[in-house]
């Protein structure tokens, strides 16, 4: 009964047997094209023109078939140009067009280059993929001149087509959509392994441009579940949203992208730490001298008094969590009541340190971890702009929709932080309600509650998984964090720098043992063999000999730093992971000098690329994931068929 209810279903879409049997041809024909080229990036960091250059380039990919095709034919500086054009049509041609005298000889020169160069990259689609890209005016037009010229009277056809196209001023417009479409062709499926969030100054840029990506999936951060976490209303996570943005000046994603009024704060700031020269909140701007040049120190100390406001505001809310949610185990995490303001020291375990600064003026002494009136207040008046943002929640749901903590996808495992691992290597066990979850069942369940915290409507369930959202941002055992702590306490107010050191998770000490690692894959249910893991989060220092490929190539770390912030320990602009029908490519890219250079001057982010793996034979629709799904569809699809023609289902 369960199937017949789903092929009634399924004949609703394909309601005879015509419209069946020309489906499963078609997917049956699929099953034998180029498996489709996957790009992972990760630790994206708000870097947006750098992330949309990656995108609008194909990683360097572009450039690479231009040369191959074009080599003999066009000069160097004509290959450079031709790949700005594509990767910036609509601020590029402009500047092209004026430096030319014969506006439609150019046109009859070019148009026909990027079509032969879109007609290569489409060669490894179906025609009704390809289609689905374009636009409805130019779409019958794109795919006549898309489709091979081998007979010479269709080429006589073509041109004629591109003469028209001149001939009625539509060249401009067509140029720029077919630029479009070589792009989007050139990566089929992007991966995001986690951190799209801080440092950088537009994350909310990349969202946007996420969003029109065909095919993607998203495996969270902790920098991203820290904003979810902040969407759903965590104040928490609220808090430490703003610090972070104070901390290292970058208020664009909060103030212009998505409308936080910081008003309610700046005010508070004002009025309580007006005298305070808050020296160690004072923000972190080395990292972009050109930030610092517009600085005046008016501005500077009134960023400082904000940070401290809400970084008092922070260690408090978290202390509630940490009190409410004993299973969590971050009692060392709670400084507010053990500090003696008297005698200027701050308790922790049998020891006293000297604090940094002493002034705490609303700190409670009989109640340490609840706000003042004045601070509640701002936390309200935030929370508020926070979950009436509608670009936030826009946002926040979409990393919902296509994201999840990992992925397994064509033999790959894709997480952003870590599987937490005990000291010996074997799994972390956490106990949650009674029961206990490691390694993957760990990752469900937190991501589950993850969800929870966003959508429920029970107040209390709400406020379970709002909590764990914070948790995943800065806890030990978080697979997002992989830290024994979150030293944000002791670096600004404990003068010992040995209280500073945030050990890692022992996973990190064994990513090269290719034993860990295939424990890992076993227990995701991907074969050893063929698995790999494709990890971010912490940044390979290339330039102090660091490897990207670890466990003989069982696990690939593709966190180049392509946040600028992390540019000077890395020594490169980020990694992008190819993996094509050929194998697995590791682009190196250098530092991305800016769009305004790419467009005017040419200039193309430079990137070395290094061979992973090569299949044995090249790899087909067929022997990927999506080659299964679609198998399945054709099997349903002919049980379709044999109910159409034994009566079972009447046709429409």
């Amino acid at each position: 009964m369960n199937d017949l209810a789903y092929l009634e279903l399924l004949a609703k879409q394909y309601p005879s047997i015509q419209s069946a049997a020309t489906e499963i041809v078609a997917l049956e024909a699929g099953l034998n094209l180029p498996k489709e080229t996957e790009h992972f990036l990760s630790d994206l960091h708000g870097e947006y023109e750098a992330f949309l250059h990656l995108l609008k380039s194909s990683s360097g990919s572009l450039r690479r078939r231009i040369n191959e095709m074009f080599g003999d034919d066009l000069t160097d500086q004509e290959r450079r140009s031709l790949a700005a054009l594509i990767y910036y049509p609509q601020q590029k041609l402009p500047l092209v067009l004026r430096e030319v005298k014969d506006k439609d000889g150019w046109y009859r020169n070019s148009l026909p280059i990027l079509f032969k160069l879109g007609r290569s990259i489409a060669s490894k689609y179906t025609r009704t993929h390809v289609r689905s890209l374009l636009e409805a005016d130019f779409a019958d037009i794109i795919d006549n001149l898309l489709s091979p010229q081998e007979d010479p009277d269709r080429e006589r056809y073509y041109q004629s087509l591109i003469e028209s196209i001149i001939d009625v001023g539509q060249a401009q417009e067509l140029t720029v959509i077919l630029a479009r479409l070589i792009q989007n062709l050139a990566i089929t499926h992007l991966h995001i392994i986690g951190d799209i969030y801080d440092r950088g100054p537009g994350a909310h840029i990349i969202l946007d441009r996420l969003m029109e990506v065909p095919s993607l999936d998203i495996q969270w951060g902790n920098h991203d579940i820290v904003w979810m976490g902040a969407a759903a209303g965590s104040q928490a996570c609220i808090a430490n949203v703003i610090r972070i943005a104070l901390r290292y000046n970058n208020l664009e994603t909060l103030e212009n992208g998505y409308g936080i009024n910081l008003m309610p704060l700046v005010s508070m700031a004002i009025d309580v730490y007006g005298h305070d020269p808050c020296s160690q909140f004072m923000p972190r701007l080395e990292d972009d001298p050109l930030r610092l040049d517009k600085m005046d120190e008016t501005e500077l100390i009134l960023l400082a008094r904000m940070q401290k406001a809400i970084s008092i505001i922070q260690f408090k809310l978290e202390g509630q969590i940490i009190k409410r949610r004993s299973h969590y185990n971050m009692e060392d995490r709670l400084f507010l009541d053990k500090i003696d303001r008297r005698r200027g020291v701050v308790c922790n375990g049998d020891r006293e340190y000297e604090l940094i600064d002493n002034n705490f003026p609303t700190l409670n002494d009989q109640d340490p971890y609840a706000l003042s009136d004045r601070e509640k207040h701002v936390m309200d008046r935030l929370t508020l702009s926070f979950k009436t943002s509608t670009a936030l929640q826009k946002h926040v749901r979409f990393l919902f929709s296509k994201g999840g903590m990992y992925r397994v996808y064509n033999n790959h495992l894709l997480y952003h932080g870590c599987i937490s691992l005990k000291e010996d290597g074997s799994f972390t066990e956490i106990v949650m309600e009674g029961k206990r979850y490691s390694a993957k069942s760990y990752m469900d369940r937190v991501e589950r509650l993850a969800r929870q915290g966003y959508f429920a409507t029970d107040p209390e369930e709400r406020q379970y998984g709002q909590d764990v959202m914070w948790y995943l941002w800065s806890g030990a055992r978080s697979p997002l964090y992989g830290k024994s702590k979150m030293a944000t306490f002791e670096r600004y107010f404990i003068r010992d720098k040995d209280t500073h050191v945030e050990l890692q998770n022992p996973y990190y000490a064994y990513r090269d043992d290719e034993k860990v690692i295939n424990r890992i894959l076993v227990e995701f249910g991907l074969d050893p063999q063929l698995g790999c893991i494709v990890n971010g989060h912490v940044p390979v220092k290339i330039k102090k000999g660091q490897s990207p490929i670890k466990a003989n190539g069982k696990l690939i770390i593709i966190d180049g730093g392509m946040a600028k912030a992390y540019q000077k320990v890395t020594g490169i602009g980020g990694f992008t992971l190819i993996a094509n029908s050929r194998g697995m490519l590791l682009a190196e890219h250098k530092p991305f000098e800016s769009a305004q250079k790419a467009i005017q001057e040419e200039v193309d982010m430079e990137s070395e690329t290094t061979i992973i793996y090569t299949y044995p034979h090249r790899m087909f629709v067929k022997d990927t994931d999506r080659g299964v799904a679609q198998k399945q569809r054709i099997a349903a699809l002919r049980n379709l068929l044999e109910a159409y023609r034994t009566g079972l289902i009447r046709e429409s």
